[in-house]
């Protein structure tokens, strides 16, 4: 099953700064535009988006100046001493405290190299289908640097939180790097100490992985090992860190383990609360609030509209080929039934579908364009487990894991 290992991270020397890297910490780089690039930038010249995001807009292939230029600019900072290279193997400890709807929460996770095997060993599993989107950038960026600069977040069972208890005296201490970005308190411990790194790696062993977000970059670390392989002659040794991916891995049961609602807007002519809930009367009924299964918002009226979905056996004919746990999902009745049948039927192409992480967003995207927000329910994490385990793929973005993971605190050497 799972293979984790303890590796030698780059990361910041901490001590430079207190131990908050606060100004040198980023979100991920496919979440970011210019302007914030440059503003995090502002905060400090040393910030790690100066190698992780070469080329605006994020995930489309740039010119090899900027991905050697990132190359050029890690050295420099290897030279310089403002990065530095872990003196023996480690895992890293990672918490996120935040608070999400009035409560506050912890999120703990460690962040460690997990051995590449396809999807297709059932080791490592998809949860979710993902949009098109060219992996050239990451994959140009990791042949220049040699490095895995962001991480893929998995996710594993362990209701006895037997990872949680080899970390105990851990995060007793004090944390030897820090950082709030975005309103999330992020606290990272580097454990070097031989005997909970083997509890740990040992806990994992006959654990499967799922993939909560970074589909892509795991996809891109197995092109970057074939293109390393290539490279050496078509062989590579089983122990040559390009048969890695840097993962930061969390508990399913942890109780920081959030998914939030991942919304939606349509927007069409023509579109309005009472054509829509006119097409979908076939398969939604109005009800209260409290009961819905999705609630409508009109951008032109602000009004809203709360539905239950009432025909879910429908999926048995229209996705015969699923799982149950498939079959069962909301989102998948909204896409499949509710979009691709019903919507289509009376629109045609005539509508676009954008997505939201917050409902002040959605509402904000539904009064901009006259269109309708749909403020849906989150993927409960069992649904996840259970369509991950059949082979399944949820539609695109089922699932929103809240806060995202901060870019910058360990880079894997992949030579």
């Amino acid at each position: 099953m799972a293979e984790i290992r303890p590796f030698e991270a780059i990361r910041y020397d901490y001590n430079a700064v207190g131990g908050d890297l606060s100004a040198r910490i980023a979100p991920p780089y496919d979440v970011l535009d210019q302007t914030e690039k440059d503003e995090l930038l502002a905060k400090s010249d040393r910030n790690i988006v100066a190698i992780d995001l070469p080329h605006i807009p994020p995930k489309s292939l740039g010119p090899q100046e900027v991905y050697e230029r990132s190359a050029r600019t890690l050295q420099a900072w290897l030279d310089d001493g403002t990065l530095v290279r872990e003196a023996e193997p480690a895992l890293y400890v990672y918490h996120q405290v935040f608070e999400q709807a009035g409560r506050a929460y912890t999120r703990r996770k460690f962040i460690a190299r997990l051995r590449l095997v396809p999807f297709s060993e059932g080791v490592v599993l998809p949860h979710e289908e993902t949009f098109g989107g060219p992996k050239e950038d990451r994959l140009a960026l990791m042949k220049t640097t040699a490095c895995n600069l962001s991480p893929v977040f998995g996710l594993y069972t362990d209701p006895q939180d037997a990872v949680g208890q080899a970390f105990e005296s851990t995060v007793a201490k004090k944390p030897n790097m820090h950082a709030t970005l975005k309103e999330v308190e992020n606290r990272v411990w580097i454990v070097t100490d031989p005997e909970i790194i083997e509890r740990v790696c040992a806990v994992l062993a006959d654990k499967r992985v799922f993939i909560a977000d970074g589909h892509h970059r795991y996809g891109t670390a197995l092109n970057y090992r074939d293109y390393v392989a290539e490279q050496s002659g078509g062989t590579l040794d089983p122990q040559h860190p390009a048969n890695f991916v840097m993962m930061v891995l969390g508990s399913m049961d942890d109780p920081g383990s959030l998914i939030i609602p991942y919304y939606r807007a349509l927007v069409g002519e023509g579109l309005t609360l009472e054509t829509l809930k006119a097409v979908w009367a076939e398969g939604t009924t109005a009800c209260t609030e409290s009961e819905a299964d999705v609630v409508l918002y009109e951008g032109n009226s602000s009004q809203t509209l709360p539905l239950k979905y009432t025909k879910r056996q429908v999926l048995s004919q229209l996705a015969e080929g699923k799982s149950d746990a498939w079959k069962a999902l909301d989102y998948a009745y909204l896409h499949r039934y509710l979009i691709d049948e019903l919507l289509a039927k009376k629109f045609g192409s005539g509508y676009s579908i954008e997505y939201a992480k917050s409902r002040e967003q959605t509402e904000s995207i539904a009064r901009q364009h006259n269109g309708i927000g749909l403020l849906v329910k989150a993927t409960p994490m069992p649904h996840l487990r259970a369509v991950s385990e059949a082979g399944d793929l949820m539609p695109q973005k089922s699932t929103y894991f809240y806060p995202k993971l901060a870019t910058g605190f360990t880079i894997n050497p992949l030579s």
